[in-house]
């Protein structure tokens, strides 16, 4: 019976359009699991980046306050010449940092608008 149905010139139409079918849904859903993936990757790369950078402004902007927290004892003229020059350094270091922590974050936001960016504009295409 098998063998008839087989050889039916109809069946082998139906059976040749189903694998067809059967191939073209594979290659989407690969093409679509590929784009997931894509996806994910442009999400992780922007979250990572914009917890890298909190965490690097919380770590630094910490450490800032820990040191602004000094008690001033009373003291002699010549020792309050020598607190006020020491001062002057951390101060310059302080700005520094903070200026390397703004330039950081510049250019990680920069990364991060970049990629995101591009996920739209892939997405803009596939859907027109």
């Amino acid at each position: 019976m098998e063998l008839l149905e087989t050889q039916s010139p109809e069946r082998r139409k139906l059976l040749e359009t189903s694998e067809r079918h059967k191939r073209e849904l594979e290659k989407e859903m690969k093409g679509v699991s590929e784009k997931t993936e894509k996806a994910i990757t442009n999400a992780l790369i922007i979250g990572g980046s914009l917890a890298l950078t909190y965490f690097v402004v919380s770590q630094l902007t910490k450490s800032k306050k820990t040191k602004s927290k000094k008690v001033k004892t009373p003291s002699l003229p010549d020792e309050e010449e020598s607190e006020v020059e020491s001062q002057s350094v951390p101060s310059l270091v302080s700005q520094i940092s903070e200026k390397l922590i703004s330039q950081a974050s510049v250019i990680l936001l920069d990364i991060a608008r970049e990629k995101l960016s591009e996920y739209l504009t892939k997405r803009k295409n596939e859907n027109s």
